[in-house]
């Protein structure tokens, strides 16, 4: 089965604070609402780096959902990508996010890594006992400095250590 990765925006492409020289800045107007983000060119580059090495499909699962293919992936090089459905929600239970049930649903038995700044522990639970998920690598990105090389780098070494990667 072809490996995911999946991918939110704010806190991760998007970081909180002050971002670096690298980032650019854009003004997103969403159903009305007006968004200033940074982005990172390089970002795009080092995803489909990862998606091409390790043979993955690369999933946006973010509250931008299909806005993220109109505002995001041509700012960083990035195809139209598919959309996992995340409607906001209370925490659940287990004190996984909002978005971890959506997820769970959407891999379906495949392995994915997923990068995000809302991770904890009720997520990794929620994910381990839930009966479609299968191998899964949560890489917890600092919503303040957003995604780093190193990251992606994790993510590819896990990819290809668990035998899932499906690249050349």
């Amino acid at each position: 089965m072809k490996p995911l990765v999946l991918v939110d925006i704010d806190g991760v492409l998007n970081p909180f604070g002050r971002p670096s020289a690298d980032f650019r800045r854009y003004r997103c107007v969403l159903d009305g609402e007006v968004y200033m983000v940074h982005l990172n060119p390089r970002h795009g580059t080092w995803l489909l780096e990862l998606a091409v090495r390790a043979g993955a499909e690369l999933v946006w699962a973010t509250t931008w959902e299909h806005h993220a293919n109109a505002w995001i992936s041509p700012r960083l090089g990035l195809p139209r990508l598919p959309v996992i459905r995340v409607p906001h929600q209370e925490a659940g239970e287990a004190g996984e996010m909002f978005k971890t049930p959506h997820v769970a649903e959407y891999v379906k038995g495949r392995p994915f890594v997923w990068f995000d700044d809302l991770l904890f522990a009720g997520d990794e639970r929620y994910l381990r006992d839930h009966p479609e998920v299968g191998d899964f690598l949560l890489v917890q990105v600092a919503p303040d400095r957003g995604l780093t090389r190193r990251h992606v780098d994790l993510a590819a070494e896990w990819l290809t250590l668990s035998g899932f990667s499906q690249g050349p």
